[in-house]
């Protein structure tokens, strides 16, 4: 089997389990609201440009009919994409996994003698652990999405995958800013045009002195070897247009066949994620030109666990998000926990089903239970991933514990003979005595749910009676 994410590297597992991570997270009132506001607000948005579409349907089945043509044949495409980067000037890298990845990048930083690089909103470098890397090797990765910014100006970790900040308030935002940025003006408001201001302000000497610039891409086309990345500030721009070399780190199942299907997600992304007609910033570039932009431009694809993914023919499907979060928008559990709970850079319904495939569900074996199985997501997905189909099938998959183990053989062999089910079911009887909940030791099951009340007669008896 293919190997998945090496442990003690990236940002993909979490020191501790979700319950508990949850349980300390739902004592956060501020947090709490916080989640609630802005999840809101993008549902509301987003709802209302989906609904404007006549053929949101035939646009989902198309993204994920896209998708899973790329699983078919995705070596095909890959090796497509690189040799036409190649044809275009640029030079592809492939990476097994994050060390790999941060090893190829950090060489790549240092033969250009830079000390520091800008970078573009990219989950692939927080995955891997990017930043962590470059710094041990002397290497200030400056980040340039203002919410990522926020993250890091705040030493603190993502917890969403389209707005990253959104555990932090404004008043939260300036006293970071205060603390943090050099030269802000000490009497900074929490205004937010006033507080994007003092961070454009913070930014605009990085973009035009650094020569280095480390970009995500939410697709690759394989026909003409073009990167896209989408974004709604223009920090992006900065990054792909000024610098003279770019590097871009891109998860290999981000490729897609053809030009003509980059139009399908065009449309499907936005409305999806942030609850827009189009994406306010849409960039892409292919290969070199001389005299224009970037000459130096590297694509690192990275594996980093999706081809012990890409193995499962059921948990492939979760290789086919664009990372829109809208699964998150809607879920009940995110909007209650956050995303530092899951552990992983990847939070929310998404991140229950691939964090575990990629670390290896031992490592993640707490995160398919992060869900009521609602179905929410899987209505909200725009290619159509069946979340629900996942988080079951990989709860199959996860370790149980000894006792859970024994009571499930218990129940088996106890269904296995008539008789002993027959008994079984007159003593369930007794369960009305004990009202919603169990005595200890069996009161864990109780504590999150109640009991449901036994009837006072089993099918068996009232079919003897009849």
């Amino acid at each position: 089997m293919p190997a998945t994410a090496p442990r003690g590297v990236g940002n993909l597992r979490g020191e501790e389990s979700f319950p508990a991570a949850a349980r300390r997270a739902l004592g956060d009132t501020q947090l709490r609201r916080n989640l609630r506001h802005a999840t809101t607000t993008i549902r509301a948005k987003s709802a209302a440009v989906i609904g404007e579409l006549p053929d949101w349907a035939q646009l989902r089945a198309a993204g994920s009919a896209i998708k899973t043509d790329v699983m078919a044949r995705l070596p095909e495409l890959l090796e497509q994409l690189e040799a036409a980067v190649a044809a275009a000037g640029g030079t592809v890298h492939w990476a097994a996994d994050a060390l790999e990845a941060n090893r190829i990048v950090t060489d790549l930083v240092r033969a250009t003698g830079a000390q520091r690089v800008m970078k573009v909103k990219s989950m692939a470098t927080q995955e891997i652990g990017l930043n962590e890397a470059l710094e041990a090797a002397g290497i200030e990765p400056v980040e340039t999405d203002l919410a990522e910014l926020i993250v890091q100006l705040g030493r603190d970790r993502p917890s969403h995958i389209l707005v990253p900040a959104i555990h932090r308030n404004r008043a939260e935002i300036r006293e970071i800013f205060l603390r943090e940025m050099p030269g802000v003006d000490p009497a900074l408001t929490d205004e937010p045009a006033v507080l994007a201001a003092a961070a454009r302000r913070h930014l605009r000497e990085t973009f035009l002195s650094t020569p280095v610039a480390v970009s995500g891409a939410n697709f690759a086309v394989a026909e003409t070897g073009s990167l896209a990345v989408v974004e709604s500030e223009g920090n992006g721009r900065m990054c792909l247009t000024l610098p003279e070399t770019l590097i871009t780190v891109m998860g290999v199942e981000k490729v897609i066949p053809t030009w003509a299907d980059l139009e399908v997600f065009l449309q499907l992304l936005p409305r999806a994620s942030t609850g827009e007609r189009m994406n306010p910033y849409t960039s892409m570039w292919t290969g070199v030109t001389p005299g224009d932009g970037p000459q130096q431009v590297h694509l690192v694809l990275l594996d980093n666990g999706r081809s012990a993914v890409l193995a499962d023919a059921v948990g492939r499907q979760a290789l086919h998000c664009i990372r829109c979060s809208a699964c998150l928008n809607v879920c009940p559990v995110y909007e209650r926990t956050g995303g530092h709970a899951y552990g992983s850079v990847y939070p929310g319904p998404i991140g229950a089903v691939l964090s575990p495939q990629l670390t290896g569900m031992p490592d993640n074996a707490s995160l398919p239970y992060a869900s009521s199985l609602c179905g929410a997501c899987y209505d909200a997905c725009p290619v159509m991933i069946n979340i629900p189909e996942l988080l079951v099938h990989l709860r199959g998959q996860a370790p149980h514990p000894a006792g859970e183990k024994a009571a499930m053989g218990a129940a088996a062999y106890t269904m296995d003979h008539p008789r002993l089910y027959a008994a079984a079911q007159r003593a369930a009887g007794l369960a009305r005595l004990a009202g919603p909940a169990l005595p200890p030791p069996l009161n864990g099951w109780t504590a999150s749910r109640d009991l449901p009340a036994a009837p006072p007669q089993t099918f068996r008896q009232w079919w003897a009676e009849r």
